[in-house]
């Protein structure tokens, strides 16, 4: 969806910028000899170069080796790791607004917007609200007879006149020009500053009726909030909008793996207020959804109108957890100024949430909090969805940043030094540039020339966060079930069910890994299968032929892809067990519960899927049968007994159908040591995977849930959709390659897991 004006940097210069004056002196009346003597060495120069570009022109067009234009410079051949800045405050001067017309006004209180067309209604209300200045920020897409009473409007030219370094980052056309406005209000008196587009209408008319704008009084210090706790293991993000009635809609920027988790929590415990210094609001109407759920769950032109509680309490974040946050429906008190630095080297609709997360790293350095606040503004859904392109850095990167900040630690001694460090670190686990490290820098050097008095440290102990919570301490809170809408059709008590269902899967499987194959076009299905299946397993890991780093797809053979499993079993040692499947299999997760994860599981007993086939029929089988003779010549006495013991002789070997298995826990490291017995050695997926099935356990111990699978082989292209099942535990082959082919998947699926039609 929208937020703000979000759209992609340009790096064109306005025409504003001034041209520096050019001084010509008088020609001299010379004749053509003196001038050639008295020129004679600039004419030497020149000639060179001329000879030396029409060679290398020649070269580049002629058949000549390039060889022989070997010209690059040996030193730029890897690229530069980004360098951490000196930061030296005491040396800042100070910046005053001399230029402006404002230079004398003082608030204590500011909205910051940014417009890019005439102002809205949503915006004239906001410059109606008592108490608060709103400051427009321009940008090269904004009318340049933009203007609207009461409120401060900086326009480009008046921006660059400002002094701030960090104006020399910023993009022309994009909303992250905001970063200029905060200054502008620290350096006027600001304490508290409203981050807030020209989109939404204040719930009441007052600021002050939803947020907590008083920090420091006594009252204030006292009250007890409601608080998140970090009972669940490896707990790093939560969704916001369950605990205010809505389990079924997810905020822009939360993991899609965490898209999954729609139960509320089983209880809280309380915090003291007084630091609880970003304050983010919750928005009815159009919320601060991302694409994915924009574009999935809107139905043709009809708006979006989602409602949230207004009656349910505020809720705290407590360090090592996050939330997302966003750059129009937030409010920032002074100790957190600092944090309102919008990033410039990422997509714009991936800015404010990078932005939030890192702040709420640092917020915790200095002992300060975020909390959740019910419904505080409308907006309404007048708007189209963005490309999902925009939102790539946040469903690439975000969980991974997550987990980063999390385990972030500094010894920095002052918290700007912590500040530029982290964002140095950032830019080393790339998810953000170089340039925002520099403009991280500047953005510090700015703060201090303003008069901005950067908070003192807190000691606090991140890796103590998580003693178990008293029986005493527990509060509880159960969220009212408000309706939500699923295809334009309005939620019902049968939703109650689907969501218990949806629970159960969940715990069933949410410490099983599952690793897909994707052999169709992965820029097309990757993110869909993640979340589709993402929602109940613990992780989702996709192997394609082709890597795709933006879409972290890892890079894979189909035909020998066992080969690639085990170090993905390295990365996830705590895990239940893994499950492979292939792309072109469709697995009905409902339909597996009852199966014994503590067992191997392969379609061993499908008669299609499998067969046993002599080795004398062809010359690559016969090659096949030698290479597992080989490998099992050389297994481990209990590996070679159990294979020996399950059937194939000497002259034939098991071909199956390996298009989905599942390896549990106690049998990943007889799969890890098989897979280093066949080495180098070309044996084929369908081949391999059942000779380390029948080496690691016998057949009659697997578990025989998926022989009840569907498994056709020779089925038309065409007719796929009508093999498929909700009945089965997996239906084999139903080929996805498009959105339009996902979505009708979607819609069979649904018949086992109705909850599925959100996604389409």
């Amino acid at each position: 969806m929208m937020v703000q004006d979000h759209s992609s940097p340009k790096p064109s210069k306005p025409h504003f910028l001034k041209h520096k004056a050019v001084h010509y002196s008088e020609t001299k009346n010379l004749d053509f000899s003196t001038w050639v003597s008295e020129n004679s060495v600039k004419l030497l120069v020149v000639s060179i170069l001329t000879i030396s570009v029409a060679a290398l022109f020649y070269f580049r067009t002629s058949s000549v080796p390039t060889s022989l234009l070997c010209f690059q410079n040996s030193h730029q051949s890897q690229p530069q790791k980004p360098k951490l800045p000196k930061l030296d405050l005491d040396s800042v001067h100070p910046i005053i607004d001399k230029s402006s017309p404002f230079s004398s006004f003082l608030s204590e209180q500011w909205i910051i917007v940014s417009v890019s067309d005439y102002p809205s209604s949503s915006l004239q209300s906001l410059v109606r609200l008592k108490g608060w200045q709103v400051l427009a920020i321009g940008n090269s897409r904004t009318p340049k007879d933009w203007n609207l009473k009461g409120a401060i409007y900086l326009s480009l030219e008046q921006q660059a006149s400002l002094g701030f370094r960090v104006a020399d980052f910023l993009p022309y056309d994009s909303y992250v020009r905001k970063s200029v406005g905060y200054l502008f209000a620290i350096q006027h008196g600001a304490k508290r500053i409203f981050d807030a587009d020209d989109r939404g209408e204040v719930i009441g008319g007052d600021l002050g009726k939803h947020f907590d704008l008083e920090l420091d009084g006594a009252t204030a210090k006292q009250q007890r909030i409601l608080q998140y706790t970090l009972e669940i293991e490896n707990k790093t993000v939560v969704n916001p909008y369950i605990h205010f009635g809505q389990r079924s809609v997810w905020p822009r920027g939360l993991p899609l793996e965490s898209v999954g988790f729609v139960n509320h929590e089983e209880f809280y415990t309380e915090v003291s207020g007084g630091r609880q210094y970003i304050q983010q609001g919750i928005s009815n109407g159009l919320p601060d959804v991302d694409s994915v759920f924009y574009s999935t769950r809107k139905v043709g032109s009809e708006a979006l109108d989602i409602i949230f509680d207004e009656h349910a309490p505020k809720v705290a974040l407590p360090q090592s957890l996050m939330v997302p946050i966003n750059s129009f429906n937030t409010l920032f008190h002074y100790n957190a100024f600092w944090s309102l630095m919008l990033p410039v080297s990422v997509s714009t609709m991936a800015s404010d949430v990078l932005r939030g997360y890192w702040a709420q790293r640092l917020l915790w350095e200095i002992g300060g909090f975020v909390v959740v606040y019910p419904p505080t503004i409308h907006r309404d859904d007048k708007v189209e969805a963005y490309p999902f392109s925009e939102e790539k850095d946040l469903h690439v990167n975000v969980g991974r940043l997550i987990k980063f900040l999390v385990s972030w630690r500094s010894e920095k001694q002052r918290l700007f030094e912590k500040i530029l460090e982290l964002s140095h670190s950032m830019a080393l686990e790339g998810f953000w540039s170089e340039n925002d490290v520099k403009f991280t820098a500047a953005w510090l050097q700015d703060l201090a020339a303003v008069g901005y008095q950067q908070p003192r440290l807190m000691k606090v102990q991140l890796d103590m966060q998580k003693a178990t919570v008293q029986r005493g301490d527990k509060k509880e809170f159960v969220p009212r079930k408000l309706p939500s809408v699923h295809l334009g059709v309005e939620e019902s008590g049968t939703v109650n069910y689907e969501i218990g269902n949806l629970i159960r899967w969940r715990k069933n499987f949410g410490h099983v890994v599952l690793i897909m194959f994707v052999t169709g076009p992965v820029q097309q299905t990757a993110l869909e299968w993640r979340l589709l299946y993402g929602r109940i397993f613990k992780t989702v890991v996709i192997l394609s032929t082709q890597a795709d780093a933006d879409l972290a797809v890892e890079q894979g053979q189909l035909d020998q892809v066992y080969k690639y499993l085990p170090r993905i079993f390295e990365r996830f040692n705590s895990t239940e067990g893994f499950l492979f499947l292939q792309d072109n299999t469709i697995l009905n997760y409902w339909n597996l519960l009852q199966a014994d994860k503590s067992k191997l599981w392969i379609a061993n007993k499908v008669p299609t899927s499998r067969s046993m086939i002599n080795g004398k029929d062809s010359s690559w089988f016969i090659k096949q049968a030698e290479l597992v003779k080989k490998v099992v010549s050389t297994m481990p006495v209990h590996l070679q007994v159990n294979y020996k013991e399950s059937g194939p002789t000497d002259q034939s070997i098991a071909l199956c159908g390996s298009e989905v298995f599942y390896v549990p826990r106690r049998f990943v490291q007889d799969f890890v040591d098989l897979v280093d017995l066949v080495g180098d050695l070309d044996i084929h997926q369908k081949i391999a995977v059942p000779m380390f099935f029948m080496a690691m356990d016998l057949p009659q111990n697997f578990d025989t849930l998926l022989n009840k699978m569907v498994y056709k082989t020779g089925a038309s292209s065409t007719n796929l959709l009508k093999l498929y099942s909700a009945q089965a535990p997996a239906v084999h082959p139903l080929v996805v390659s498009t959105e339009s082919e996902f979505i009708k998947l979607i819609r069979l699926m649904a018949a086992g897991d109705p909850l599925l039609m959100e996604l389409v």
